[in-house]
Formats: C-alpha cells, sequence, structure tokens
C-alpha cells in the first residue's frame, strides 16, 4: 500500500531526495503518486512532523 502526505505536512523537503521512485511532488503541501510508490518508508523515516503515512 503507498504512503500519503497528512495535511500536516509543512513542504520542508525532507522527504524528497529520500524517495528512491522520484514519486514526492512539491506543493503547499507535497504529495505522493500512488502508482509509483513502493511503500518503502524512506520518506515517513525522516518526516521530522510525521506527516507521512501507509494508507
Amino acid at each position: 500500500m503507498a504512503y500519503k502526505i497528512k495535511d500536516t505536512c509543512v513542504a520542508c523537503g525532507t522527504c524528497q531526495p529520500e524517495c528512491p521512485t522520484s514519486s514526492i511532488s512539491e506543493g503547499d503541501i507535497y504529495s505522493i503518486n500512488p502508482e509509483t510508490c513502493v511503500s518503502c518508508g524512506a520518506c515517513a523515516s525522516v518526516c521530522p512532523t510525521g506527516s507521512i503515512e501507509e494508507g
């Protein structure tokens, strides 16, 4: 199951370089493409606000 980013995201950019499939897109709140996410959890492990969850 792909990860998703909750609305508590502060768009700090910490997660984006950690994604091995480049599935994270910038915005006011970042987003994860569920079609390319491989559910590795690399993004969630570095998120300082805990805004990324499996979902």
